[in-house]
């Protein structure tokens, strides 16, 4: 028993005594500390595709490592805009991110919507993966030279090839190969990969422009045929046998990604405690197994490097839509 001062009872020398005990013991979040409720998190298109199973996981994948929950908040349309303009709004507090994806860089030299990439502040970037283009599985279209001799057999418009809305990156890459190749689309715009993949398989489009992550579970389930990728090499994941566009001598290269970001301001001790979070989060078992599954290829970046990457994606993407005067 510990030496009383004087006045000092061995009552209060006890209590002290468990006080210095749970302060040891207390977890490094102190009471009052970012984050001390939980933090909603703006997936900016609908439930079913790979951004939203993404953002799922990874919010689970979080639970380690973050004292408060990620609450799930789909807010699709305007390819990601209407949840973008909802987290470019929000309080700079570190209670509101979102996902963000690199329709970030090209809707808003398109019109429509009234904010730019510099309008939020990036956390990581979570995966990068090329553009694609497919058929549904029962379609007699077979390769990629199949569908670009379909569609101009079809006459003035050409096929009907869906996107998840105007100026995403599905979109933009049919435009690209129209451009490139001299073949007419039209273009379908949908709210979102999963009512695109609905409609495709449906038979109401005849060809969909997405990322591998968005049509992955149609793909594996025999109901969607990729013809091929528009990156600098075949990816994984059941997928070795879809060439890439330059493999079939069609100079094109379409590549996105997805990340982090929360809005302009928000002030860097934050950002550093959700960089800290999420950087775990990325190497736990159960998300790595997800991202395989959905053909999500890895490209984890840090902020420093992720905002080099927007910027550069910003510059290039300006000036592509320029050049095609690309308007929403």
């Amino acid at each position: 028993m510990p030496q009383l001062r004087p006045g000092a009872t061995r009552r209060s020398v006890l209590l002290a005594g468990v006080s210095a005990a749970t302060a040891i013991a207390a977890p490094s979040f102190a009471q009052g500390a970012y984050p001390n409720k939980p933090i909603e998190f703006i997936v900016p298109f609908p439930p079913g595709g790979g951004t939203d199973a993404l953002a799922r996981t990874l919010a689970e994948a979080s639970r380690k490592y973050l004292p408060q929950s990620l609450v799930i908040i789909n807010k699709a349309g305007a390819s990601g805009g209407v949840g973008w303009a909802e987290l470019v709004a929000a309080r700079p507090d570190g209670y509101k991110i979102g996902i963000i994806t690199v329709e970030i860089t090209i809707i808003p030299h398109m019109g429509g919507v009234r904010f730019t990439s510099d309008d939020v502040t990036p956390i990581a970037r979570l995966n990068a993966d090329p553009a694609t283009i497919a058929v549904r599985a029962d379609s007699p279209i077979r390769t990629i030279e199949e569908l670009l001799a379909a569609s101009r057999k079809a006459g003035p418009e050409g096929l009907k090839v869906g996107n998840a809305g105007p100026g995403s990156l599905g979109h933009l890459a049919a435009v690209v190969l129209s451009d490139k190749t001299g073949v007419p689309f039209t273009h379908v715009p949908y709210r979102g990969a999963g009512p695109g993949l609905l409609d495709l398989t449906g038979g109401h489009v005849d060809a969909l422009s997405l990322t591998p992550p968005d049509m992955a579970a149609f793909v594996a389930d025999g109901k969607v045929r990729p013809l091929a990728v528009m990156g600098a090499q075949r990816i994984a994941s059941g997928w070795e046998q879809v060439p890439t566009l330059k493999e079939r001598g069609i100079d094109v290269l379409v590549t996105g990604w997805r990340g982090l970001a929360a809005p302009k301001g928000t002030p860097p001790e934050v950002v550093a405690v959700l960089r800290q979070a999420f950087a775990k989060a990325m190497q736990e078992p159960a998300l790595k197994e997800t991202m395989l599954k959905l053909n999500l290829r890895e490209g984890y970046l840090d902020q420093p490097e992720f905002r080099a990457v927007m910027e550069q994606d910003n510059a290039m993407y300006r000036a592509l839509i320029n050049k095609l005067n690309l308007k929403v």
